[in-house]
């Protein structure tokens, strides 16, 4: 297999992430979840990511549709299409699995695989973080991993658009 087959072969649907899960639960794998929407990708993301993989040995991440992006953060968001975002983060030897999700939340992603470990960043708090009740009740853990200070989004949109207004 080439490496851009396996890199293709990572961005799956939730029907095939429940037959990929299933086996890695009967395997004994920790499986991890996070997810977002991976615009602009950065140091924090690389960090974020990594340090999440670190909770578990498998590591999947719910990735918001071009569609669902302009609902959370208005018209002119995404910047990359879905097929660029999901093959990126694909690339990244720590992720094991890219599901594109369309819904305003990854609730039903995390519900149905029922994750070991779910994983958000600091700015939530547990008990505001959807799916923590289903991972709970199932058994597994809501981790919250810290911003590498300076790096977001937002703040490159912030520069690009300083930048083309000068």
């Amino acid at each position: 297999m080439s490496k851009l087959d396996n890199i293709l072969g990572k961005i799956v649907t939730l029907d095939e992430a429940k037959k990929i899960v299933a086996d890695w639960k009967k395997q004994g794998e920790k499986i991890v979840f996070t997810n977002g929407c991976f615009d602009i990708i950065h140091k924090g993301h690389v960090f974020y990511l990594a340090q999440a993989r670190e909770l578990g040995s498998k590591l999947i991440l719910g990735l918001n549709t071009d569609e669902s992006i302009a609902k959370l953060k208005g018209p002119d968001r995404p910047v990359k299409e879905l097929e660029s975002r999901a093959l990126t983060i694909a690339s990244f030897e720590y992720i094991d699995l890219v599901i594109p999700f369309s819904e305003d939340t990854p609730l039903n992603l995390i519900s149905t695989l029922l994750p070991d470990v779910l994983v958000k960043g600091s700015d939530y708090s547990i008990e505001n973080i959807v799916g923590a009740k289903e991972v709970l009740a199932n058994g597994g853990e809501v981790k919250t991993i810290d911003f590498v200070e300076g790096f977001s989004s937002t703040n490159y949109f912030k520069k690009i658009k300083t930048a083309t207004n000068s």
